[in-house]
């Protein structure tokens, strides 16, 4: 599917949605009759819309067949081995996606920003990220990062509507503003370090939750149409190695 799917009219959503819903179901069934691993991160701050979209893909997928990660800052883990220790332990099998609410960037973004890790430890930071979605695609998985970007204003507005209707409200530390200073300058050199060839950024703009939806499921859509083979395993070479 193409871009012109998202430029309808609003009155449009609904039926491109299930559209997209239907595609991805599709599209997973491919992904395990090959055995193929697959990884998407969904990256943005607090407030930043993406958990619409996360809901939206998880009822397209086979449950049976993903796992939905939300990643926390945790003191527990913070002095057991090498951080990014608990990633390696929820990739993917063959056939199955591992979904990241939140990744291991909360340690260049989050952390960084809360003076959790010291400004020298954020480039080797950075290095550790790339060599480990490098890794990823070289043992073929294919890797989706998706970015939610929004206002202030739309920010702000979700988190008190959140806070107003649940009983959950957000920690203060857990909230940090998408125009903080410090933030603009982190995600700045977050994309400039890890916008890679093996694993690029897709930034959606999430003020509106139904457009930013439909974009994120049209992207992974994309992304799972040029990874998984539609012929029948048996008449499929093994896939070589990324370089």
């Amino acid at each position: 599917m193409g871009n012109s799917l998202i430029q309808r009219d609003v009155v449009a959503t609904e039926p491109v949605l299930e559209a997209l819903k239907g595609q991805l179901h599709e599209l997973q069934l491919a992904q395990i009759a090959h055995g193929r691993r697959a990884i998407i991160l969904f990256e943005g701050p607090e407030g930043s819309g993406k958990k619409a979209a996360l809901r939206q893909l998880a009822a397209a997928f086979d449950p049976c067949n993903f796992m939905v990660h939300q990643t926390r800052f945790d003191r527990r883990e913070s002095g057991q081995g090498h951080w990014l220790a608990r990633f390696w332990s929820k990739l993917p099998g063959a056939g199955d996606t591992a979904i990241f609410y939140r990744s291991w960037y909360r340690r260049v973004l989050d952390d960084r920003i809360l003076g959790r890790i010291e400004e020298t430890m954020v480039p080797r930071a950075l290095d550790e990220i790339n060599e480990f979605e490098a890794q990823q695609r070289d043992y073929g998985t294919l890797i989706v990062k998706l970015y939610f970007e929004s206002s202030e204003a739309a920010q702000r507005q979700r988190i008190e509507q959140r806070s107003g209707a649940s009983l959950r409200a957000p920690m203060p530390e857990e909230a940090i503003s998408v125009s903080d200073p410090a933030f603009v300058r982190a995600l700045g050199e977050v994309r400039a370090n890890t916008d890679t060839r093996w694993s690029p950024w897709k930034v959606i703009g999430s003020d509106d939750e139904r457009r930013s939806t439909l974009v994120a499921l049209e992207t992974i859509a994309d992304a799972w149409s040029k990874a998984m083979p539609a012929e029948p395993p048996q008449l499929v070479r093994a896939a070589p190695r990324v370089a």
